[in-house]
Protein backbone atom coordinates (compact mmCIF):
# COMPACT_ATOMS: atom_id res chain seq x y z
CA UNK A 1 0.00 0.00 0.00
CA UNK A 2 2.97 2.31 -0.42
CA UNK A 3 5.36 3.32 -3.15
CA UNK A 4 8.64 5.21 -3.38
CA UNK A 5 9.56 7.65 -6.12
CA UNK A 6 12.71 7.11 -8.13
CA UNK A 7 13.95 10.61 -7.38
CA UNK A 8 16.31 11.07 -4.43
CA UNK A 9 17.59 13.87 -2.26
CA UNK A 10 21.05 13.48 -0.76
CA UNK A 11 21.71 14.41 2.85
CA UNK A 12 24.81 14.00 5.01
CA UNK A 13 24.57 11.75 8.03
CA UNK A 14 26.74 12.23 11.14
CA UNK A 15 29.65 10.42 9.47
CA UNK A 16 29.50 12.58 6.34
CA UNK A 17 28.06 9.78 4.20
CA UNK A 18 25.32 10.74 1.77
CA UNK A 19 21.96 9.14 2.57
CA UNK A 20 18.54 9.69 0.99
CA UNK A 21 16.02 11.41 3.24
CA UNK A 22 12.84 9.45 3.98
CA UNK A 23 9.43 11.07 3.52
CA UNK A 24 6.08 9.59 4.48
CA UNK A 25 2.87 10.98 2.99
CA UNK A 26 -0.17 10.23 5.16
CA UNK A 27 -3.19 9.83 2.91
CA UNK A 28 -6.80 9.70 4.09
CA UNK A 29 -10.27 9.54 2.61
CA UNK A 30 -10.47 13.05 1.11
CA UNK A 31 -9.14 13.32 -2.42
CA UNK A 32 -8.46 17.05 -2.10
CA UNK A 33 -6.26 16.53 0.96
CA UNK A 34 -4.39 13.66 -0.69
CA UNK A 35 -3.79 15.69 -3.82
CA UNK A 36 -2.16 18.49 -1.86
CA UNK A 37 0.03 16.13 0.16
CA UNK A 38 1.28 14.36 -2.97
CA UNK A 39 1.71 17.61 -4.91
CA UNK A 40 3.98 18.90 -2.16
CA UNK A 41 5.94 15.64 -1.96
CA UNK A 42 6.47 15.58 -5.72
CA UNK A 43 7.60 19.20 -5.76
CA UNK A 44 10.22 18.40 -3.12
CA UNK A 45 11.82 15.85 -5.43
CA UNK A 46 12.75 13.60 -2.50
CA UNK A 47 11.90 9.89 -2.23
CA UNK A 48 8.54 9.38 -0.54
CA UNK A 49 6.19 6.62 0.52
CA UNK A 50 2.42 6.77 0.52
CA UNK A 51 0.85 5.61 3.78
CA UNK A 52 -2.88 5.00 3.60
CA UNK A 53 -4.57 5.78 6.91
CA UNK A 54 -8.07 4.36 7.42
CA UNK A 55 -9.86 6.08 10.29
CA UNK A 56 -12.57 4.44 12.37
CA UNK A 57 -16.03 6.01 12.45
CA UNK A 58 -15.57 7.02 16.10
CA UNK A 59 -12.04 8.44 15.64
CA UNK A 60 -12.98 11.95 16.82
CA UNK A 61 -13.16 11.05 20.52
CA UNK A 62 -9.67 9.51 20.97
CA UNK A 63 -8.16 12.10 18.65
CA UNK A 64 -9.54 14.95 20.74
CA UNK A 65 -8.82 13.40 24.13
CA UNK A 66 -5.61 11.41 23.70
CA UNK A 67 -3.40 13.50 21.40
CA UNK A 68 -0.74 11.45 19.55
CA UNK A 69 -2.41 8.05 19.18
CA UNK A 70 -3.36 5.33 16.72
CA UNK A 71 -6.53 4.39 18.58
CA UNK A 72 -8.69 6.18 16.03
CA UNK A 73 -7.44 4.24 13.00
CA UNK A 74 -7.92 0.69 11.77
CA UNK A 75 -4.37 -0.65 11.82
CA UNK A 76 -5.39 -3.90 10.11
CA UNK A 77 -6.24 -2.13 6.83
CA UNK A 78 -4.02 0.94 7.15
CA UNK A 79 -0.46 0.98 5.86
CA UNK A 80 2.24 -0.33 8.17
CA UNK A 81 3.76 2.28 10.48
CA UNK A 82 7.02 0.85 11.77
CA UNK A 83 10.77 1.59 11.80
CA UNK A 84 12.84 2.73 10.07
CA UNK A 85 11.11 6.01 10.78
CA UNK A 86 11.04 8.84 8.22
CA UNK A 87 12.80 12.18 8.36
CA UNK A 88 9.67 14.04 7.28
CA UNK A 89 5.93 13.36 7.57
CA UNK A 90 3.45 15.29 5.41
CA UNK A 91 -0.17 15.09 6.53
CA UNK A 92 -3.52 16.74 5.91
CA UNK A 93 -6.89 16.46 7.61
CA UNK A 94 -7.93 16.06 11.21
CA UNK A 95 -7.84 12.26 11.14
CA UNK A 96 -4.16 12.08 10.25
CA UNK A 97 -2.87 14.63 12.74
CA UNK A 98 -2.63 12.27 15.74
CA UNK A 99 -0.92 9.69 13.51
CA UNK A 100 1.80 12.12 12.42
CA UNK A 101 2.46 13.17 16.01
CA UNK A 102 2.49 9.52 17.12
CA UNK A 103 5.17 8.75 14.52
CA UNK A 104 7.39 11.54 15.81
CA UNK A 105 6.95 10.38 19.39
CA UNK A 106 7.78 6.77 18.48
CA UNK A 107 10.89 7.98 16.66
CA UNK A 108 12.05 9.84 19.76
CA UNK A 109 11.75 13.23 18.11
CA UNK A 110 13.74 14.47 15.15
CA UNK A 111 10.99 13.78 12.62
CA UNK A 112 9.86 16.98 10.89
CA UNK A 113 6.08 17.37 10.69
CA UNK A 114 4.44 19.34 7.88
CA UNK A 115 0.66 19.69 7.89
CA UNK A 116 -1.44 20.91 4.97
CA UNK A 117 -4.61 22.88 5.67
CA UNK A 118 -5.85 23.70 9.15
CA UNK A 119 -4.52 21.85 12.20
CA UNK A 120 -6.76 20.96 15.11
CA UNK A 121 -3.72 20.65 17.37
CA UNK A 122 -1.90 23.85 18.40
CA UNK A 123 0.16 25.18 15.47
CA UNK A 124 3.41 24.90 17.44
CA UNK A 125 3.06 21.09 17.22
CA UNK A 126 4.26 21.37 13.62
CA UNK A 127 7.48 22.43 11.97
CA UNK A 128 5.45 23.89 9.10
CA UNK A 129 1.78 24.41 8.31
CA UNK A 130 0.89 25.04 4.65
CA UNK A 131 -2.51 26.69 4.68
CA UNK A 132 -4.84 28.83 2.57
CA UNK A 133 -6.86 31.97 3.42
CA UNK A 134 -10.16 30.26 4.23
CA UNK A 135 -8.69 29.00 7.52
CA UNK A 136 -7.90 32.40 9.11
CA UNK A 137 -4.35 31.38 10.06
CA UNK A 138 -1.87 34.24 10.17
CA UNK A 139 1.54 33.87 8.50
CA UNK A 140 4.25 32.93 10.99
CA UNK A 141 7.70 31.33 10.99
CA UNK A 142 6.00 27.92 10.86
CA UNK A 143 2.85 28.97 8.96
CA UNK A 144 2.82 29.54 5.19
CA UNK A 145 -0.47 30.87 3.77
CA UNK A 146 -0.71 30.19 0.03
CA UNK A 147 -3.42 31.95 -2.00
CA UNK A 148 -4.79 28.65 -3.35
CA UNK A 149 -4.53 24.92 -2.57
CA UNK A 150 -1.71 22.95 -4.17
CA UNK A 151 -2.42 20.54 -7.02
CA UNK A 152 -0.64 18.12 -9.37
CA UNK A 153 -1.72 19.32 -12.82
CA UNK A 154 0.70 20.96 -15.25
CA UNK A 155 0.09 22.64 -18.60
CA UNK A 156 2.09 19.96 -20.37
CA UNK A 157 0.19 17.17 -18.62
CA UNK A 158 -3.31 18.45 -19.41
CA UNK A 159 -2.33 19.28 -22.99
CA UNK A 160 -1.15 15.70 -23.49
CA UNK A 161 -4.43 14.40 -22.05
CA UNK A 162 -6.35 16.73 -24.36
CA UNK A 163 -4.61 15.37 -27.44
CA UNK A 164 -5.75 11.84 -26.61
CA UNK A 165 -9.46 12.71 -26.54
CA UNK A 166 -9.68 15.26 -29.36
CA UNK A 167 -10.78 12.62 -31.92
CA UNK A 168 -13.76 11.66 -29.75
CA UNK A 169 -14.83 15.30 -29.44
CA UNK A 170 -14.39 16.26 -33.09
CA UNK A 171 -18.12 16.79 -33.63
CA UNK A 172 -18.29 19.53 -30.98
CA UNK A 173 -17.66 23.13 -32.10
CA UNK A 174 -14.92 25.27 -30.56
CA UNK A 175 -14.32 27.20 -28.39
CA UNK A 176 -14.73 24.91 -25.39
CA UNK A 177 -16.17 26.15 -22.11
CA UNK A 178 -15.11 23.64 -19.46
CA UNK A 179 -17.62 23.41 -16.60
CA UNK A 180 -16.39 21.87 -13.33
CA UNK A 181 -19.16 20.96 -10.89
CA UNK A 182 -18.65 20.00 -7.25
CA UNK A 183 -21.39 19.28 -4.74
CA UNK A 184 -22.35 19.53 -1.09
CA UNK A 185 -19.51 20.89 1.01
CA UNK A 186 -19.58 22.45 4.46
CA UNK A 187 -22.13 25.26 4.40
CA UNK A 188 -22.99 24.68 0.73
CA UNK A 189 -25.91 22.43 -0.19
CA UNK A 190 -26.12 21.93 -3.93
CA UNK A 191 -29.81 21.80 -4.82
CA UNK A 192 -31.61 21.14 -8.10
CA UNK A 193 -32.56 24.82 -8.30
CA UNK A 194 -28.89 25.80 -8.06
CA UNK A 195 -28.03 23.25 -10.75
CA UNK A 196 -30.58 24.82 -13.07
CA UNK A 197 -29.26 28.31 -12.29
CA UNK A 198 -25.73 27.11 -13.12
CA UNK A 199 -26.92 25.63 -16.42
CA UNK A 200 -28.68 28.87 -17.37
CA UNK A 201 -25.45 30.78 -16.69
CA UNK A 202 -23.49 28.39 -18.92
CA UNK A 203 -26.16 28.74 -21.61
CA UNK A 204 -25.79 32.52 -21.56
CA UNK A 205 -22.01 32.34 -21.67
CA UNK A 206 -21.86 29.89 -24.58
CA UNK A 207 -24.50 31.91 -26.43
CA UNK A 208 -22.08 34.86 -26.32
CA UNK A 209 -18.96 32.92 -27.28
CA UNK A 210 -20.30 30.13 -29.46
CA UNK A 211 -18.79 26.69 -29.20
CA UNK A 212 -19.78 24.00 -26.73
CA UNK A 213 -19.43 22.89 -23.11
CA UNK A 214 -17.25 20.17 -21.61
CA UNK A 215 -18.82 19.24 -18.28
CA UNK A 216 -17.20 17.26 -15.48
CA UNK A 217 -18.90 16.44 -12.22
CA UNK A 218 -17.11 15.21 -9.11
CA UNK A 219 -17.67 12.35 -6.66
CA UNK A 220 -19.55 14.88 -4.53
CA UNK A 221 -22.06 15.81 -7.24
CA UNK A 222 -25.51 14.45 -6.28
CA UNK A 223 -27.30 12.52 -9.01
CA UNK A 224 -30.30 14.87 -8.75
CA UNK A 225 -28.01 17.87 -9.33
CA UNK A 226 -26.45 16.25 -12.40
CA UNK A 227 -29.87 15.44 -13.84
CA UNK A 228 -31.24 18.94 -13.21
CA UNK A 229 -28.17 20.55 -14.78
CA UNK A 230 -28.28 18.26 -17.81
CA UNK A 231 -31.99 18.89 -18.37
CA UNK A 232 -31.52 22.68 -18.26
CA UNK A 233 -28.41 22.79 -20.46
CA UNK A 234 -29.31 23.65 -24.07
CA UNK A 235 -25.90 24.02 -25.75
CA UNK A 236 -23.76 21.33 -27.42
CA UNK A 237 -21.97 19.47 -24.65
CA UNK A 238 -20.07 16.39 -23.55
CA UNK A 239 -20.57 15.49 -19.90
CA UNK A 240 -18.90 13.14 -17.47
CA UNK A 241 -20.64 12.15 -14.24
CA UNK A 242 -19.13 9.92 -11.59
CA UNK A 243 -22.37 8.03 -11.01
CA UNK A 244 -22.33 7.04 -14.71
CA UNK A 245 -18.71 5.95 -14.90
CA UNK A 246 -18.00 3.51 -17.69
CA UNK A 247 -20.63 4.93 -20.01
CA UNK A 248 -18.62 7.82 -21.44
CA UNK A 249 -17.41 7.63 -25.03
CA UNK A 250 -14.13 9.34 -24.20
CA UNK A 251 -11.53 7.71 -21.98
CA UNK A 252 -12.67 7.13 -18.43
CA UNK A 253 -12.65 10.32 -16.40
CA UNK A 254 -11.63 12.92 -18.98
CA UNK A 255 -11.14 15.59 -16.31
CA UNK A 256 -7.45 16.29 -17.18
CA UNK A 257 -8.34 16.46 -20.87
CA UNK A 258 -11.18 18.89 -20.18
CA UNK A 259 -8.70 21.08 -18.29
CA UNK A 260 -6.36 21.05 -21.27
CA UNK A 261 -9.07 21.75 -23.86
CA UNK A 262 -10.64 24.66 -21.98
CA UNK A 263 -10.76 28.04 -23.67
CA UNK A 264 -12.47 29.28 -20.51
CA UNK A 265 -13.69 27.75 -17.25
CA UNK A 266 -16.87 27.82 -15.22
CA UNK A 267 -16.25 26.38 -11.74
CA UNK A 268 -18.60 25.95 -8.80
CA UNK A 269 -17.17 28.06 -6.03
CA UNK A 270 -17.36 25.56 -3.17
CA UNK A 271 -14.55 23.46 -4.67
CA UNK A 272 -11.18 24.90 -3.71
CA UNK A 273 -9.35 22.18 -5.63
CA UNK A 274 -11.21 22.81 -8.88
CA UNK A 275 -10.75 26.57 -8.52
CA UNK A 276 -7.01 26.15 -7.94
CA UNK A 277 -6.59 23.79 -10.90
CA UNK A 278 -8.50 26.06 -13.28
CA UNK A 279 -6.83 29.25 -12.03
CA UNK A 280 -3.37 27.76 -12.59
CA UNK A 281 -3.87 27.30 -16.34
CA UNK A 282 -4.10 30.93 -17.42
CA UNK A 283 -7.57 30.81 -19.01
CA UNK A 284 -10.61 33.02 -18.26
CA UNK A 285 -12.28 31.74 -15.10
CA UNK A 286 -15.90 32.30 -14.08
CA UNK A 287 -17.07 31.33 -10.58
CA UNK A 288 -20.59 30.10 -9.86
CA UNK A 289 -21.65 30.93 -6.30
CA UNK A 290 -23.57 27.92 -4.86
CA UNK A 291 -24.32 29.69 -1.57
CA UNK A 292 -27.58 31.01 -0.19
CA UNK A 293 -28.22 34.72 0.52
CA UNK A 294 -27.02 35.32 4.11
CA UNK A 295 -30.21 37.10 5.11
CA UNK A 296 -32.33 34.11 4.01
CA UNK A 297 -30.06 31.28 5.13
CA UNK A 298 -32.31 30.20 7.98
CA UNK A 299 -35.37 30.08 5.75
CA UNK A 300 -33.91 27.31 3.57
CA UNK A 301 -34.93 23.82 4.68
CA UNK A 302 -31.87 22.25 3.03
CA UNK A 303 -29.58 24.13 5.43
CA UNK A 304 -30.93 22.23 8.43
CA UNK A 305 -28.52 19.35 7.97
CA UNK A 306 -25.48 18.31 9.97
CA UNK A 307 -22.74 19.97 7.89
CA UNK A 308 -24.42 23.34 7.19
CA UNK A 309 -25.57 23.64 10.80
CA UNK A 310 -22.21 22.63 12.29
CA UNK A 311 -20.44 25.09 10.00
CA UNK A 312 -22.80 27.91 11.00
CA UNK A 313 -22.25 27.16 14.69
CA UNK A 314 -18.47 26.95 14.25
CA UNK A 315 -18.38 30.30 12.46
CA UNK A 316 -20.26 31.87 15.34
CA UNK A 317 -18.80 30.18 18.41
CA UNK A 318 -15.54 28.34 17.56
CA UNK A 319 -12.08 29.89 17.99
CA UNK A 320 -11.07 31.90 14.96
CA UNK A 321 -8.39 29.41 13.86
CA UNK A 322 -11.05 26.65 13.68
CA UNK A 323 -13.31 28.58 11.30
CA UNK A 324 -13.49 28.19 7.54
CA UNK A 325 -14.72 30.70 5.00
CA UNK A 326 -13.97 29.84 1.38
CA UNK A 327 -15.51 33.09 0.17
CA UNK A 328 -12.18 34.66 1.15
CA UNK A 329 -10.51 32.74 -1.71
CA UNK A 330 -13.31 33.40 -4.20
CA UNK A 331 -13.30 37.14 -3.46
CA UNK A 332 -9.50 37.31 -3.68
CA UNK A 333 -9.57 35.72 -7.15
CA UNK A 334 -12.14 38.26 -8.32
CA UNK A 335 -10.42 41.18 -6.59
CA UNK A 336 -7.07 40.29 -8.17
CA UNK A 337 -8.58 40.05 -11.64
CA UNK A 338 -8.00 36.31 -11.95
CA UNK A 339 -11.72 35.42 -12.10
CA UNK A 340 -15.20 36.85 -12.62
CA UNK A 341 -18.57 35.83 -11.23
CA UNK A 342 -20.64 33.79 -13.66
CA UNK A 343 -23.58 36.17 -13.26
CA UNK A 344 -21.36 38.85 -14.82
CA UNK A 345 -20.04 36.59 -17.59
CA UNK A 346 -22.28 37.62 -20.50
CA UNK A 347 -21.53 41.37 -20.38
CA UNK A 348 -17.84 40.71 -19.77
CA UNK A 349 -17.62 38.38 -22.78
CA UNK A 350 -19.59 40.79 -24.93
CA UNK A 351 -16.92 43.41 -24.13
CA UNK A 352 -14.15 40.91 -24.83
CA UNK A 353 -12.07 38.84 -22.43
CA UNK A 354 -9.11 41.19 -22.53
CA UNK A 355 -8.79 40.94 -18.76
CA UNK A 356 -7.86 37.27 -19.20
CA UNK A 357 -5.00 38.03 -21.60
CA UNK A 358 -2.97 39.35 -18.70
CA UNK A 359 -3.31 36.16 -16.68
CA UNK A 360 -0.15 34.25 -15.97
CA UNK A 361 -0.34 30.51 -15.34
CA UNK A 362 0.66 29.48 -11.81
CA UNK A 363 1.42 25.77 -12.19
CA UNK A 364 2.80 25.25 -8.71
CA UNK A 365 -0.23 26.41 -6.74
CA UNK A 366 2.14 27.59 -4.02
CA UNK A 367 3.95 24.26 -3.75
CA UNK A 368 7.29 25.80 -4.67
CA UNK A 369 7.13 28.23 -1.74
CA UNK A 370 6.27 25.33 0.56
CA UNK A 371 9.09 23.29 -0.92
CA UNK A 372 11.60 26.02 -0.11
CA UNK A 373 10.33 26.32 3.46
CA UNK A 374 10.61 22.56 3.98
CA UNK A 375 14.12 22.38 2.60
CA UNK A 376 15.10 25.10 5.02
CA UNK A 377 14.02 22.80 7.88
CA UNK A 378 16.84 20.44 6.90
Amino acid sequence: MSRTTARTREALDKDGVTQPAKVWCLLGRKAGDNTQVLALAETLGWPFEEKRIIARSWELLPHLLLGPTLMGIDRQVSSSLAPPWPDLVISAGRRNEPVARWIRRQAGGGVRLVHVGRPWAPPDCYDLIVSTPQYFLEPAPNVLVNPLPMHRFTRAGVDAAAERVVPALGHLPRPFTTVLIGGDSGPFVFTRDKARRLAHGVNRLVAETGGSALVSGSPRTPRAVAEAFRDALDVPARSYWWHERGGADVEDNPYPAFLGLADRFVVTGESMSMLAEAASLGRPLYIFDPGDPPDRWWTRAHNFRHKPLSHALAMRFAPVRMRRDISRIQEALVRDGRARWLDEAAPMVAQGEGWAKELRPDPSGGAQDARDRIRALF
